[in-house]
């Protein structure tokens, strides 16, 4: 029981420290995250099409790719993504990391899409973060195969799409997520 537990710490410790996105160089990274940019944006027009013209319209977006883990009483997650400014088409590459307590079990990879608002909200996230909590679904997918129930939220001018890219999780959890710059990409 004890290597069990030790187990589960390192994967916790981890799943905390591992939020780069895969790549030797800085542009290397930049292009994984374009990449993913692109993919997870094409099936949200697939799955909600008019989130295309909402997105369109906004003062900006942001998309980040997500995994997290959660074992029995403790989670952790870390991601990355970009927010693109819609009025000059700059983008900011960002860092994503969560914890969270309660009960949960499995593995989770999801995409997130944020539509801002308001540029003054779109500015905020950049420069300050954002912290969201509360957490509560289930999920068994696996590339094609499965079902997630994931959907969207509106949340201090923020509307946010999630999708689930694969996994195999059930949980209710209060998690903290925090967004911030990524030094090494700016």
């Amino acid at each position: 029981m004890k290597i069990i537990s030790r187990v589960l710490v390192l994967l916790l410790i981890a799943g905390l420290v591992a939020c780069n996105a895969p790549g030797n160089t800085k542009s290397e990274r930049r292009n994984h995250i374009n990449s993913m940019q692109r993919e997870v944006l094409a099936d949200l027009y697939k799955l909600k099409p008019d989130s295309k013209d909402e997105i369109a319209s906004a003062p900006g977006y942001a998309v980040f790719s997500n995994v997290s883990l959660k074992v029995i009483f403790a989670g952790v997650g870390n991601g990355f993504g970009v927010v693109v400014d819609n009025s000059n088409g700059s983008k900011t590459y960002m860092k994503m990391g969560e914890v969270g307590v309660g009960l949960g079990v499995g593995v989770k990879d999801f995409r997130a899409v944020f539509i801002f608002q308001s540029r003054e909200v779109m500015n905020r996230f950049i420069e300050q973060g954002w912290a969201f909590g509360g957490e509560a679904d289930a999920a068994a997918k696996a590339e094609e195969k499965g079902a997630a129930v994931g959907g969207e939220v509106l949340a201090d001018d923020i509307k946010v799409y999630q999708l689930t890219e694969s996994g195999l999780a059930l949980q209710a959890m209060i998690t903290g997520t925090k967004y911030w710059k990524d030094s090494e990409l700016n």
